[in-house]
């Protein structure tokens, strides 16, 4: 008797337990990601002549022709920084490199000064890998889809000194590794004023 009554208590708390089981919902299998929040994103144009430029300066209308999008966003959380770069209407299936640079748009590709720096390297340009790598600036390289879009995304393990990151900038190749040319990525085709 003591058994079946052992027994039975036994099917009962495991038929509760699977009851209460499968009444709750099931635990994030991940930590939420903080969503990237809006910054910049416009259609690209021409440099103006003169006065106030564009939000989005295409300096190469072949490969970012007028009109292509670029849309930049970030997040923070937890002392570490997420940016994203989208574009549309580019050339398909075309490698391009991008990163956040320090000044806003301007009438020519170099005003938007160097690529932003976590720690500033003290040599300009900066080409030396101790400082222009993916962990020290924001990289965004992308290869666009056979409609001309993609989506380049960053992480890195600090936040952005307020006013100092300014702009993003579109490249004509993937941003290169090698000593002494360490970020370089060939002409400036675009950029999107963008205050980080």
């Amino acid at each position: 008797m003591r058994t079946t009554v052992a027994t039975l208590a036994g099917a009962v708390l495991l038929t509760g337990g699977l009851a209460a089981c499968s009444s709750e919902p099931a635990p994030p299998s991940a930590p939420q990601t903080q969503a990237v929040k809006p910054v910049a994103e416009t259609d690209v144009a021409a440099p103006a002549a003169s006065g106030d430029q564009p939000k989005g300066i295409t300096y190469d209308v072949t490969r970012i022709p007028l009109g292509a999008k670029l849309s930049t966003g970030s997040s923070v959380a937890n002392g570490q920084t997420t940016v994203e770069l989208k574009v549309s209407g580019l050339l398909p299936n075309t490698k391009y490199g991008s990163h956040v640079h320090t000044k806003p748009c301007g009438a020519k590709p170099a005003d938007s000064g160097p690529h932003y720096q976590n720690e500033k390297d003290p040599v300009s340009p900066s080409v030396d890998p101790k400082y222009a790598n993916a962990q020290n600036e924001i990289w965004l390289d992308f290869t666009t889809d056979a409609q001309g879009a993609a989506t380049g995304t960053a992480t890195v393990k600090w936040e952005f000194r307020k006013g100092e990151a300014n702009a993003v900038i579109v490249h004509a190749a993937h941003t290169s590794t090698e000593h002494g040319k360490a970020g370089t990525a060939g002409d400036r085709l675009a950029c999107l004023t963008a205050a980080f």
